[in-house]
């Protein structure tokens, strides 16, 4: 490594840059997976029959693409160059990100078999670019700090500011979209030029990841090690097994993300009304982000985990029960689950960079990147399924563009958010109610309260 990568950067302009770098692609992230369904069936005119075929594809790639994560968490590994293992993906990664995310919302208007190839094609390239800069920049975050709890103060802020970045995307797209089509109505090249200037915008301040952090230095062993032997390295940490199953189980969390902006379509005819949604649960997120580091330092990750499922699965029951005809209160709802997401969220990324420190402890082998590049993993699957089963949900329906919305319908579409999440949120409890600790936990310690030997 050069001497310019060594060069000492303070802990508090690392933890800004990352955090800020952190916004910037979490607003791209949000802008694709909350808006592209409403884009395709809304102004690129795909058909319901055309949906189910983009459905498969989004689940199928999110399905390799996961699978691909502990490759590409290996390959991190085993980078030796003078920016260290983590940070050149994030140089070389900004540009294609922002490139195939414009391409996305830039559906040809041509046959409905071509327009889902062109779809297809370019998601699969997004996904593998989308991976490049994820998994270093979570390992990132595991490795520039060193002090547990300044680490989960970051991560904290990374998933706070994510929120706000889907909160500004959700409320703000869909206006720039319209004031982009330059007419009285939105469009689809709307959609394509608010998407590519939010793409470079958003990249391009991810890029303070690569200039404003610096990697640890540590001893631990890497070089020379097999993609096999990194990958029993996972094996060998059950607390990190024990978050990735949870986690899986859990993935009815997202289905409002998902799916929120299509329901208040089929709900309440404008896709506006997702602002309110939208806003209801990113204030929970939001909330629930830069406090969650607190709760965590008092009491144990496992048990937070627990206790946060359980709620959110209550929560979601009675928000099916009330319905969805009275927004004030469903929105009530919306920003309860909300502050249990973000409660999630933190505790997840915590455990994971936990468990790094203890692997390399127990095994001397210090993995950034594939153990990241677990977390998301899961987060591709949760998203998959998410897709997966909201999508489904929406054929049953019967639901696509111009036709007459039904009570039943409706209804049908609700259970996806409610009912679905209730009993994900409860399954994802059991993995912690029975599964090992790191080494620390096991003596009572508190993740955040975990220092270094």
């Amino acid at each position: 490594m050069s001497q310019a990568s060594r060069t000492t950067l303070s802990p508090r302009i690392q933890a800004r840059a990352v955090v800020t770098a952190g916004f910037g692609q979490n607003f791209v992230l949000t802008t694709v997976s909350t808006f592209i369904l409403v884009y395709l069936l809304q102004y690129a005119g795909i058909s319901t029959g055309g949906l189910a075929a983009v459905t498969v594809i989004i689940t199928v790639s999110k399905f390799v693409d996961a699978v691909l994560d502990p490759l590409m968490g290996s390959i991190v590994d085993m980078t030796r160059s003078r920016w260290g293992k983590l940070r050149p993906y994030i140089l070389f990664s900004a540009a294609p990100v922002a490139v195939l995310s414009g391409l996305l919302f830039s559906v040809p208007d041509v046959e409905e078999p071509a327009k889902i190839a062109f779809f297809g094609i370019t998601y699969i390239l997004w996904s593998l670019a989308y991976t490049v800069c994820d998994v270093p920049f979570w390992g990132l975050i595991g490795s520039a700090f060193v002090d547990p709890d300044r680490r989960t103060r970051v991560i904290g802020s990374v998933r706070a500011f994510g929120s706000i970045a889907l909160g500004l995307s959700t409320l703000g797209m869909p206006w720039l979209a319209k004031l982009l089509s330059f007419g009285p109505e939105t469009t689809g090249s709307g959609w394509t030029l608010a998407v590519f200037v939010t793409s470079f915008l958003g990249m391009g301040v991810f890029l303070l990841a690569f200039f404003f952090t610096r990697e640890r230095e540590t001893a631990a062993a890497s070089d020379g090690l097999s993609v096999r032997q990194l990958v029993s390295t996972l094996f060998k940490n059950k607390m990190l097994l024990t978050v990735l199953l949870a986690s899986v189980l859990g993935f009815g969390r997202f289905i409002v993300q998902a799916g929120g902006a299509l329901f208040v379509v089929i709900a309440y005819g404008d896709e506006g009304a997702f602002t309110l949604v939208g806003a209801a649960i990113i204030l929970g997120m939001v909330i629930s982000s830069f406090t969650s580091p607190l709760l965590l330092r008092r009491m144990p990750a496992r048990r937070v985990m627990v206790w946060s499922s359980f709620v959110a699965a209550a929560l979601y029951l009675v928000m099916y029960l009330v319905g969805f005809e009275n927004l004030l209160l469903l929105l009530v709802f919306i920003f309860l689950t909300g502050l249990m997401l973000g409660v999630f969220l933190v505790t997840q990324a915590t455990m994971i960079a936990d468990s790094v420190d203890d692997a390399e402890r127990r095994l001397g082998v210090r993995n950034d990147g594939i153990s990241f590049a677990s977390l998301t993993f899961v987060s591709k699957i949760m998203n998959a399924l998410a897709v997966l089963v909201f999508g489904v949900f929406v054929v049953i329906a019967g639901y696509e563009r111009g036709v007459d919305v039904t009570p039943e319908m409706q209804q049908t579409v609700f259970l996806a958010l409610t009912i679905v999440p209730a009993v994900s949120c409860v399954l994802s409890a059991l993995p912690f109610m029975v599964g090992g600790r790191s080494s620390r936990e096991a003596q009572g310690v508190p993740v955040a309260q975990v220092t270094q030997p």
